[in-house]
């Protein structure tokens, strides 16, 4: 052994105490939550293979992975233990398992039970019996609607497992949680709980160093090193609380939701990129400056079907304004490049002027951020989400721009948008994709001066005459108005 791990677990054990109590736990509804990557997916395709593989098993078995290639991946583990435990198995691929089109990668035990494991569609639950595990439960789409869905199928025999990490306190894996702690637990679901601490302190450092190459840098670290590594690489602190402390970031206070961000996000693995020459549509940018602290961020939003889908997301830190010019302007000459917002407060005033006499004052406009610009910014992004007309990158720093932006109410009842400066930046990816959004809102409709019969050159002030979204929107909820 070449790790420098302090924590022995028992020598030839195959789990750790805590996933030793979760297989041996046989609660009716069982759930886990959890830090990520700590072996509770492994250890639970043991437990479903062993307990499918006893005598008197009549129904199959139903996992619930978060994609497609999450459900491969738990059946290709079962299919390791079923080798590891001598149970003779058969692979049958991906099949349909039901009128709907639903598919599930199959494997069928010598019994003639089959594990079936699906991807995330709730309605692919339905009318299955037997044993479930939802996992990832609360990064699915509708976790309230699969477990409604789910819960029946164990009816006549099996269990309900649902393991996950948080997505947030207004999450219903978080309402679950909360009702076992703090209502009494009227659904008597049987609680499991362990943070990265948990299982670092049972051994699980000893366990990755086993699994890892002996040049593997974490070979060096023992286990207070191997925790503030994790922390260190994490987008922000909510993060790493949220992702290997069990503790659920606060929606309360967040302007965007985690579940209202998950929505929006491209699944992992997609191809979202695309060259600006490329682009077949419209497309519109928001720029928000940076220059040593903060991030330049240059958001390129492609105006297709009703939708903003992200082409390109580009960041830029400590990088001289001439070769920021550079790249920003490659974009803006583009023939199908509509309209670009850029910010124009302190710094961003002469950068903004610059593309302006460049490429023409309707075309690209500076916006001077103040607190009701802010709101007029946020708000519209935050109906994109809501309407699901926007698609962003599945990246943890973006979803950490974009979670902290919190929405305040000041002592005189007014309403500001704050975000602390981190390592991350200061949002400058939320108000990128926000300017991107608004560069769009200015260029709906028909222009007034052209509707009258009026024509005019690129720079007409008529041009600013383009209808806009609704912006009593949310001001009719709020009956707010904002303050810087």
């Amino acid at each position: 052994m070449t790790g420098k791990a302090k924590i022995i677990p028992v020598k030839d054990a195959l789990f750790l105490p805590f996933q030793e109590r979760w297989i041996t736990d046989r609660s009716r509804l069982k759930l886990m939550e959890k830090s990520r990557q700590i072996g509770i997916s492994w250890s639970s395709a043991y437990d479903i293979v062993r307990s499918q593989s006893r005598s008197g098993t009549r129904l199959d078995a139903w996992i619930s992975s978060r994609d497609e290639i999450q459900a491969r991946l738990f059946l290709d583990d079962c299919k390791k233990f079923a080798e590891i435990l001598e149970i003779a198995a058969e692979d049958l691929g991906e099949k349909v398992i039901d009128t709907k089109g639903s598919t599930a990668f199959v494997l069928r035990l010598a019994s003639g039970i089959k594990i079936n494991s699906m991807s995330s569609n709730p309605d692919a639950q339905a009318g299955k019996r037997g044993t479930r595990l939802l996992d990832e439960f609360a990064l699915h789409g509708d976790p309230r609607l699969l477990y409604s869905i789910a819960k029946p199928g164990i009816t006549w025999g099996g269990q309900l497992d649902m393991v996950s990490t948080h997505r947030g306190s207004a999450n219903f894996f978080n309402e679950l949680v909360r009702e076992i702690r703090e209502k009494g637990n009227p659904k008597g679901i049987s609680l499991h709980r362990v943070t990265l601490q948990d299982a670092l302190d049972q051994g699980f450092l000893f366990k990755l160093q086993a699994k890892l190459p002996s040049d593997d840098p974490v070979q060096e670290m023992d286990e207070d090193d191997y925790f503030t590594f994790i922390r260190s690489g994490c987008a922000d602190e909510e993060s790493f609380l949220q992702e290997y402390m069990c503790v659920p970031a606060d929606d309360a206070s967040a302007f965007l939701t985690y579940d209202l961000i998950a929505s929006c996000e491209y699944r992992e693995g997609d191809v979202w990129e695309i060259e600006t020459a490329r682009i077949q549509n419209p497309f519109y940018v928001g720029v928000d400056i940076g220059r040593k602290q903060d991030l330049t961020v240059i958001s390129v939003l492609e105006r297709a079907g009703g939708r903003f889908l992200t082409r390109q997301l580009i960041e830029l830190k400590a990088m001289p304004f001439s070769q920021q010019e550079k790249i920003l302007y490659a974009i803006l000459a583009q023939p199908k490049m509509s309209r670009c917002c850029i910010d124009s407060t302190g710094l961003g005033m002469q950068f903004a002027e610059r593309a302006a006499e460049k490429f023409g004052t309707y075309r690209v406009e500076g916006v001077k951020f103040s607190g009701p610009v802010k709101e007029d910014l946020a708000y519209p992004l935050k109906a994109a989400f809501e309407d699901g007309n926007i698609r962003i990158p599945f990246n943890k720093f973006i979803r950490a721009d974009l979670r902290a932006i919190r929405k305040e109410t000041t002592a005189s009842g007014n309403i500001r948008f704050a975000a602390d400066r981190g390592a991350n930046g200061h949002s400058d990816r939320f108000w990128a994709f926000a300017l991107g959004v608004h560069a769009a809102g200015k260029d709906e409709g028909p222009c007034l001066m052209e509707a009258a019969g009026a024509s005019g050159s690129d720079n007409a002030p008529g041009r600013t005459g383009f209808m806009q979204p609704d912006p009593n929107r949310y001001h009719r909820e709020e009956n707010q108005r904002c303050c810087y």
